[in-house]
């Protein structure tokens, strides 16, 4: 097993139960029986970005220049996106199109997100674009953290361009339906894209996505990939995942 770097408050005082297993550290945050796992992210370094070669003939939002970015402190990461049952037992309502208990909220702002947080009062955040991009790549220098490519069984994405028009789902699966990365976190790839806390080239009306959507193809879905939207802004294939 690789070398662990342990936080330096573990367990935290909201963790209802802790571990380790083969990927790492875990711990749960139980709220009104409803449990969430979190997965240790150490600090690390790693590419951010993407090679050249690898957008060649894509149409960007903003460029994905490769650099070397340190991780200088480690982060608690929800393994899935929020839930709607989590979102439900915080908020008291579901604004979702696709609603099941297990299914990623959606159709919920920037700022929606923030008062989630808020109210969940256990010092949560969403995590940094940098934060994000590494927990994805999972160690990963390769456009998906499952590789070169992708198929419809790893990643909810439109299969539609790929020639899987038969395969494309049209619609978010509920977490933890498909295959976990290496640092064991769900659906990185695709099903809804995630909120980020960054500002998008320092505009401060427009907020930072990642992670692509059920309704991109697979070039919007690669780790590097990146986009943007109004805080106020609400869709069937934004929701967010949770930071510590």
């Amino acid at each position: 097993m690789a070398e662990i770097i342990v936080p330096a408050q573990f367990p935290p005082q909201w963790a209802s139960s802790w571990g380790e297993d083969a990927v790492g550290l875990w711990l749960i945050l139980s709220l009104h029986g409803i449990r969430q796992l979190f997965r240790w992210i150490k600090p690390s370094s790693f590419l951010m970005g993407a090679p050249e070669e690898e957008t060649v003939g894509l149409f960007l939002p903003s460029q994905e220049t490769q650099r070397e970015v340190q991780l200088r402190q480690g982060f608690w990461l929800a393994e899935t996106t929020v839930t709607q049952k989590l979102w439900q037992a915080v908020m008291h309502c579901n604004p979702s199109s696709f609603s099941g208990p297990e299914q990623p909220v959606e159709q919920v702002t920037w700022l929606d997100a923030q008062l989630f947080l808020q109210r969940l009062n256990v010092n949560a955040r969403l995590p940094t674009e940098v934060e994000w991009e590494c927990a994805c790549r999972a160690g990963s220098n390769s456009p998906f953290s499952f590789g070169k490519q992708i198929r419809p069984e790893q990643v909810n994405f439109n299969t539609s361009s790929d020639g899987w028009d038969e395969l494309y789902r049209r619609r978010p699966v509920p977490v933890r339906s498909l295959p976990a990365n290496a640092w064991g976190l769900y659906e990185m790839h695709g099903n809804v894209w995630e909120w980020c806390h960054d500002l998008w080239l320092d505009k401060s009306e427009l907020r930072v996505v990642r992670g692509g959507s059920w309704v991109c193809d697979a070039a919007s879905v690669r780790s590097a990939s990146r986009d943007r939207y109004p805080a106020d802004y609400k869709g069937a294939s934004i929701g967010f995942r949770i930071a510590v």
